[in-house]
């Protein structure tokens, strides 16, 4: 993807056993992003969203607001897109 972006967020909150992984795989359908999202051991989840800065923003974004209520905060990284993904999923 020319001109794309990688970014890792890490959810802190209730966000584990509410449909958190299914919820955000379900709001990628309407981005053009490859990613992962997964549980992390400490109760947190890690999402890796890759695209154009435009459609991972929005994307992430429309998951902040979808699980608003279950978020704490996130904390975010932005780097270059690896391309390892080809569609986005639940590891």
């Amino acid at each position: 993807m020319p001109d794309s972006i990688r970014t890792k967020a890490i959810f802190h909150g209730t966000v584990q056993g509410v449909g958190f992984r299914a919820i955000t795989r379900h709001q990628a359908g309407s981005f053009q992003v490859t990613g992962t999202v997964r549980n992390l051991p400490d109760g947190t989840v890690e999402l890796i969203a890759e695209g154009s800065p435009d459609q991972v923003q929005r994307f992430i974004a429309s998951v902040e607001e979808a699980l608003r209520h279950r978020i704490e905060f996130v904390d975010r990284c932005d780097s270059q897109a690896t391309d390892e993904f080809t569609t986005f999923q639940i590891t």
